[in-house]
């Protein structure tokens, strides 16, 4: 452990960041991430995704696409379904049975043969509960 941080110390800050593994950031940053595979499985979440829910990451990761999103759009590929959603507020099932909305972000990937989607999200929930009343 004493030489992992004596080797950080001794680099730069841009060449620590470049050594970060993508899962290990996705994972630290305080916004709800998820990546959705082109078959509808939950392939990654975060913890801030998982709380948003009310599920622990294992139990995400556990459920699939249509499981987790309220009203999904029609389409030929599930994929086109997520890109469909972008910037988009959806409607996500919380563990308790309630409805969680959020905005969703357009797909960090983007690629035409890219076989999964990345989106984050920001609860708006109770924002959207109050302007409501």
């Amino acid at each position: 452990m004493e030489r992992r941080r004596n080797r950080q110390h001794s680099q730069s800050p841009m060449s620590t960041l470049k050594q970060l593994p993508a899962l290990v950031v996705l994972e630290r940053i305080p916004i709800p991430v998820l990546a959705i595979g082109h078959d509808g499985s939950i392939l990654f979440t975060n913890t801030a995704f998982a709380d948003m829910v009310g599920c622990e990451p294992e139990e995400v990761l556990s459920l699939r696409f249509d499981e987790i999103f309220h009203e999904a759009p029609e389409s030929d590929s599930l994929l086109s379904a997520v890109h469909a959603l972008a910037n988009m507020v959806v409607e996500l099932a919380h563990k308790d049975g309630s409805v969680v909305r959020a905005l969703m972000s357009k797909s960090a990937v983007m690629r035409a043969d890219d076989q999964f989607a990345l989106a984050a999200f920001q609860d708006l929930t109770e924002q959207l509960w109050v302007a409501e009343r």
